[in-house]
């Protein structure tokens, strides 16, 4: 068994009012890769999109903070977390072993703005569909983090904050909350 912890830390606070928080724990067993997400003080009764991220070819990824904000415009925005954090590559919604990112099968915020999410997925499955899209089975957790994703439609957000992802704008994709993915156990 390989345990994983991710410690997950606001990102953008300041620009959108509330200070997304909490933690995620992946447990390798077997064929089956168990993910447990809670989060707190997200905005509230929405969707939030949330998904591994890293470098394909093994490079250790980091968490984007407003550091990465190279335009100044006040947000970090999915583009401007690439350098340091890579590209999105496991989603964690209804099948993450399809990888399928673009959809609205992710978990909501109650009025609290608290989540919990647990998944159970089958690795087969997940290891196969990461070596066709990323050309190695290797999921690698400890090299990747975790982020959390999304804001209200009513927060004015400028035009310099990119985001499209297929019919999803920069709402759905503005990072609210990261954390580094650490290795707990050995075999």
């Amino acid at each position: 068994m390989k345990i994983y912890q991710a410690n997950i830390v606001p990102l953008n606070a300041e620009a959108i009012g509330t200070s997304a928080h909490g933690q995620a724990l992946f447990v390798v067993n077997g064929n089956q890769l168990v993910v447990t997400i809670e989060m707190f003080d997200t905005p509230a009764n929405q969707q939030h999109w949330e998904h591994f991220h890293g470098f394909p070819d093994g490079r250790p990824a980091a968490i984007a903070t407003m550091a990465q904000d190279t335009n100044h415009d006040g947000f970090v925005d999915l583009p401007e977390t690439e350098p340091v954090s890579g590209t999105t590559m496991v989603p964690f919604n209804d099948t993450p072993e399809t990888m399928d990112i673009p959809n609205d099968e992710y978990p909501i915020a109650d009025a609290n703005g608290h989540f919990s999410y647990t998944k159970i997925v089958p690795l087969e499955t997940l290891d196969a569909q990461f070596k066709q899209v990323f050309n190695d089975s290797e999921l690698a957790l400890d090299q990747r983090v975790i982020y959390i994703h999304g804001v209200a439609n009513s927060l004015k957000i400028p035009a310099t904050v990119a985001g499209e992802v297929a019919t999803y704008d920069a709402h759905v994709t503005l990072p609210i909350a990261v954390g580094k993915i650490e290795r707990l156990t050995l075999d």
